[in-house]
């Protein structure tokens, strides 16, 4: 097996990205201008990359700065939950009133679902809020690093199946890549989707997480020429799903 690269272009990548948001630049191209709830409440994700663990990706990705050990941290939300099931989501939830930010509520979300420590966590900064009108929720998504790794498991199974990396190689695989189509009466409704190997079959990311995923892949260069035409099922009836009913996150 070839010797793994250093996955520290991709955190400078990843940083500098932050870093034009943060400046007024645009991060995630035309998501921040979906339409806005008058009474959306404040949520945050954690976007969360690094060498999750020593098990690399089955190939190589065409953007050098990513490494076959580059991986982003998700999440299977319960299949029993009445919103949401069995969604692929970054952890993640809204905003409590302690909160002093996005970045606190993105950190204490993702300790509190996946039991990671916030101290082996560099926050890289904020991309721009992503509005959701039909939950009312305005999510900002916060761009981390995982410096110290910590273990990680589903702590609540009411809300989590699963928690897992996912290997950014294997994101960019054109294999890999689709749109999901939902249908409502005479509305159909086209947005990007993902397909994560995993040992029982595969995950399929869709709706909000699989939007900012796309988003962030383009606007850091990173992403390969893949098939728009290309549909991936949903593995239950298409009228059971709702991407634009909002992130999928607990809490």
């Amino acid at each position: 097996m070839p010797a793994e690269t250093s996955p520290q272009p991709a955190r400078a990548q990843l940083a500098e990205l932050a870093a034009r948001v943060r400046d007024g630049g645009v991060g995630l191209g035309a998501l921040p201008r979906l339409p806005v709830a008058g009474d959306a409440r404040a949520a945050a994700v954690l976007i969360l990359f690094g060498p999750l663990d020593r098990i690399p990706a089955e190939r190589e990705a065409a953007a050098s700065a990513v490494s076959r050990d580059l991986d982003v941290l998700l999440l299977a939300r319960a299949a029993t939950l009445r919103s949401h099931a069995g969604e692929i989501a970054f952890p993640g939830g809204r905003a409590e009133p302690d909160d002093p930010d996005a970045v606190a509520t993105a950190l204490r979300e993702a300790r509190e679902e996946t039991g990671l420590d916030p101290a082996g966590v560099d926050v890289l900064g904020t991309l721009e809020d992503v509005p959701l009108a039909h939950s009312r929720h305005l999510v900002t998504p916060v761009l981390g690093w995982w410096r110290q790794p910590s273990p990680v498991r589903v702590i609540d199974v009411g809300e989590s199946a699963d928690v897992f990396r996912a290997p950014v190689a294997e994101l960019l695989d054109p294999a890999n890549r689709g749109v999901t189509v939902l249908r409502r009466d005479a509305v159909r409704w086209r947005a990007p989707g993902f397909l994560v190997p995993h040992a029982d079959g595969e995950y399929l990311v869709w709706g909000f997480t699989a939007m900012v995923l796309d988003a962030l892949f383009d606007a850091l260069g990173w992403a390969e020429p893949w098939d728009a035409a290309r549909e991936l099922p949903f593995a239950e009836p298409a009228g059971t799903a709702e991407p634009t009913r909002g992130p999928a996150f607990g809490g």
